[in-house]
């Protein structure tokens, strides 16, 4: 009979339960991959359970408390009494994982992390492990199921209450989807890809980010016309010798491998001169999906010593990128209008790609796309723009990535 590896699991919750549940089926597989047979030794809970007996007796703990506190003392408790630990918690660690690396560094445990981005998409053990030698340039993808489930529902027709409300219904989204639609998930995701992939200790505090509540169904209609679909992208990247972390929504090509990546899907595009790009898909959060990331950990900390993390480096955040944009206008249709705007755009140096027009007389659509510029100086030329007498309400500007890999 095998030797056991006893397993403590803080939390039983959707994962916490998935992930006993794929424990229990998954077990004889894991004993055979790795001589030993994973065992629970305790489950805490708010009513019940105890984690110093549970500490005590495990050799790996599984956190899935989410949130901070207590989730940041236990794991810390954790990694400090040399327990290897495996963690899905994207808050805990885009806000104090320098903590966590050095407890786990000094004290010769593992920290796992890969269901804590991009459920099941192994972008984490690619970065700390197949590419740990690679100078990656940049990092960008889908990184939020919820967002791009909602996206799609509306690039179809729904409103953005109705996208939401299905996403409700099928589980895709939470009773309270704050978080998500703000952008506030992804941001906690790029932080730690960004640490990853460039040592840089970035904080989900350092990370701009926007979400979709703004954007409205005519915008995706209208946008289709110019070849465009929308996303909410997180992208972490070296630029000017510094480094940029930030999430939005954004327009694409059909070209570009995140443009076909739909419903609840994730998927992260990594980018290097020496592989150029690759891109991995696969279904974002649930809990099936983050139970089987979790299990991946387990069997990669039984398996293999930890990937070391990178120590970190100093870097500067470049706030102000350039970026093309699409402009979302409505103006009453009389002579000089495009003339005008075409002006006071090209006063900040901003050229036109391409326009189209939608209606005619006082309930006119003008929608352009532009070429790259600082997004500080497209600022400035909505700012005048917005107060032309044609103009019947302010302008909408949504990122475009103009990069198409054919």
């Amino acid at each position: 009979m095998s030797a056991e590896f006893k397993i403590g699991v803080l939390g039983a919750g959707t994962v916490g339960s998935a992930f006993a549940g794929l424990l229990q089926e998954r077990a004889s597989e894991v004993q055979s991959l790795t001589g030993r047979t994973p065992v629970l030794c305790g489950v805490l809970t708010r009513d019940k359970g105890s984690f110093p007996e549970i500490l005590a007796e495990a050799e790996l703990i599984v956190e899935l408390i989410g949130g901070i506190e207590p989730a940041r003392e236990y794991v810390l408790r954790s990694l400090t009494a040399g327990k290897h630990v495996v963690s899905a918690n994207k808050q805990l660690l885009s806000q104090h994982g320098e903590e966590l690396f050095e407890a786990a560094s000094e004290h010769g445990a593992q920290l796992r992390y890969e269901a804590a981005v991009a459920g099941v998409v192994p972008v984490i053990r690619v970065l700390s492990e197949s590419l740990a030698a690679t100078r990656i340039e940049r990092i960008h993808g889908i990184v939020n199921g919820t967002t791009n489930f909602i996206l799609t529902e509306m690039e179809r027709g729904a409103s953005y209450e109705q996208a939401l409300a299905e996403a409700q219904r099928q589980g895709y989204a939470e009773a309270d989807p704050s978080d998500d639609v703000s952008g506030r998930d992804a941001a906690a995701k790029m932080a730690i890809l960004a640490r990853l992939a460039f040592g840089a200790p970035v904080r989900l505090d350092q990370v701009p980010y926007e979400g979709i509540e703004h954007l409205q169904s005519d915008d995706l209609r209208y946008a289709r016309e110019l070849g465009l679909g929308l996303k909410l992208i997180g992208t972490a990247e070296r630029l000017n010798g510094g480094l940029s972390v930030r999430v939005h929504p954004a327009f694409l090509y059909a070209g570009h491998p995140l443009a076909s990546v739909s419903g609840p899907f994730n998927a992260v595009t990594v980018e290097s001169d020496a592989i150029t790009e690759i891109t991995m898909s696969g279904p974002g959060a649930g809990g099936v999906q983050t139970a089987s990331a979790v299990l991946g950990d387990l069997v990669s900390v039984m398996l293999t010593p930890a990937a070391k993390i990178p120590p970190a480096t100093s870097f500067e955040l470049l706030g102000d990128v350039r970026s093309a944009f699409y402009i979302h206008m409505e103006v009453a249709d009389r002579p000089g209008v495009l003339g005008t705007v075409a002006h006071l755009l090209g006063d900040v140096g901003a050229s036109i790609k391409s326009v189209a027009q939608w209606g005619l007389g006082d309930n006119a659509r003008l929608v352009m796309v532009i070429h790259p510029l600082e997004e500080s100086r497209l600022r400035s030329a909505l700012a005048r723009i917005a107060e032309l007498d044609f103009l019947h309400s302010t302008p909408r500007a949504i990122r475009v990535i103009e990069e198409e890999f054919v």
